[in-house]
C-alpha cells in the first residue's frame, strides 16, 4: 500500500508541472473538449454506485437526524429564551 501512495505521489507530482505548463497555453478547442467529455464518462465509469435500497436507507436516516436535531435546537432556544426573560425582569 505504500509503494502504491508513493507511486501515486509521483504521477501526481509529473501532472502538476504539466498541468502548470499547459494552462498558460489552453485552447477551447473541438478536440480539447472531446478529450476532457471523454475522460470525465471513463472516470464515472469508475464509480460504485450504490442501489436503491442503500440509497432509501441513508436518505431516511439523514432526514430524521435532521428532523430530531432541529426540535432538539428548537428546545433548548425556546428553554434559554424563557431563562434570558426571566432574568431580565
Amino acid at each position: 500500500m505504500t509503494s502504491k501512495k508513493k507511486k501515486n505521489n509521483v504521477q501526481g507530482g509529473s501532472k502538476g508541472k504539466d498541468a502548470g505548463n499547459n494552462a498558460s497555453s489552453f485552447v477551447l478547442a473541438p478536440g480539447n473538449i472531446r478529450l476532457f467529455y471523454h475522460e470525465v464518462v471513463v472516470e464515472f465509469k469508475k464509480i460504485v454506485w450504490p442501489d436503491r435500497k442503500v440509497t432509501l436507507g441513508l436518505s431516511g436516516f439523514v432526514i430524521l437526524l435532521t428532523v430530531l436535531l432541529s426540535v432538539y435546537l428548537g428546545a433548548v432556544d425556546l428553554i434559554l429564551g424563557k431563562l434570558v426573560g426571566l432574568v431580565l425582569q
